[in-house]
């Protein structure tokens, strides 16, 4: 069997910037990229995923953003690109062109075409992340979606995709269902390989860290990664007095960034950065909307009594 990088630790997925009129802000998305390197304790870097909104960037303009991350990142920390793509051969070409341009890991979505009942013909599960693995050499991260999501993978097929898969050495486990996610993570540790889990519970972060986990992968780290630093921190040191006042102060945070509608999650954190001058403007890209006022008001107040560092 092949050894792969260990693909561990607290791993920001960052936001990304864009200008009024929608293009990509390079400036601040390296400004932003910068800082949060300058964070003791961070692991590495996501790139081309959920918070970068990798579904409305063209393929060229994945490979740019992928190539800035690696120019900032500069080999200090692994920089995992995303694969986001519902066809299988598609989906192999875009991970080997990743590891073409220099990413260090791949994050694997599933496949939309999960959503039709993909759990009763879990080979399809399998079948897709083998053959991206038959383009790449890179570790790659299985995304494990909600259990309540047509895009899930039950815990049987995660434990083949795993096992039988040598370039998967780690899960984003995002199950959202904590008894899903005990289930997920005694099965993976019962294995003879080390399969890494990889928290990315926002909303129920403590629990699942307190559970067992090698970290945490999450658009969320790109507003708040000093306060999951030092929340993993106090866990793997078992000092879960330390561990209660570190979530206290991301509790509230989490609570706004996640409301409903879900999908302005991101959207809540590029206001939350702009609030705190980390970045000059929050820009999103159609479909997605801007925020109303009375929800920039409610970030802003969340963010004064968290007392998060400013830019």
């Amino acid at each position: 069997m092949t050894s792969f990088r260990p693909l561990t630790g607290v791993i920001p997925a960052h936001l990304l910037p864009f200008t009024a009129d929608h293009e990509i802000d390079e400036p601040n998305l390296r400004r932003h990229v910068r800082a949060l390197l300058d964070v003791d304790g961070v692991d590495g870097i996501t790139t081309v995923a959920h918070a970068s909104e990798v579904a409305a960037l063209t393929a060229d303009e994945q490979r740019r953003v992928l190539a800035v991350v690696i120019e900032e990142v500069a080999g200090a920390v692994p920089v995992i690109s995303g694969v986001y793509q519902d066809g299988s051969a598609k989906a192999a070409r875009i991970a080997a062109r990743a590891e073409q341009d220099g990413a260090d890991g791949l994050l694997v979505f599933p496949s939309g075409v999960f959503e039709g009942g993909s759990q009763q013909r879990p080979e399809m599960a399998f079948g897709h992340y083998a053959e991206i693995a038959s383009a790449t050499s890179l570790p790659m991260i299985a995304f494990v979606y909600p259990a309540t999501s047509g895009l899930r993978i039950g815990t049987d097929a995660l434990v083949r995709i795993c096992s039988e898969i040598d370039n998967v050495v780690a899960v984003k486990e995002w199950s959202n269902d904590i008894v899903a996610y005990e289930r997920n993570l005694r099965a993976l540790k019962s294995l003879d390989k080390d399969i890494a889990v990889l928290s990315s519970f926002s909303r129920s972060l403590l629990t699942s860290l307190v559970l067992g986990a090698d970290g945490i992968l999450s658009g969320h780290g790109s507003l708040i990664v000093d306060l999951h630093v030092e929340l993993f921190r106090a866990v793997q040191k078992q000092d879960l007095a330390a561990a209660r006042r570190v979530w206290d102060r991301i509790q509230p945070i989490v609570e706004v960034c996640y409301d409903d509608p879900f999908l302005d999650g991101h959207n809540r954190m590029k206001v939350a950065l702009a609030e705190l001058g980390r970045i000059d403007e929050a820009h999103v890209r159609p479909p997605l909307q801007p925020l109303g006022e009375a929800e920039r008001a409610r970030i802003r107040d969340v963010v004064a009594r968290a007392a998060l560092d400013r830019g």
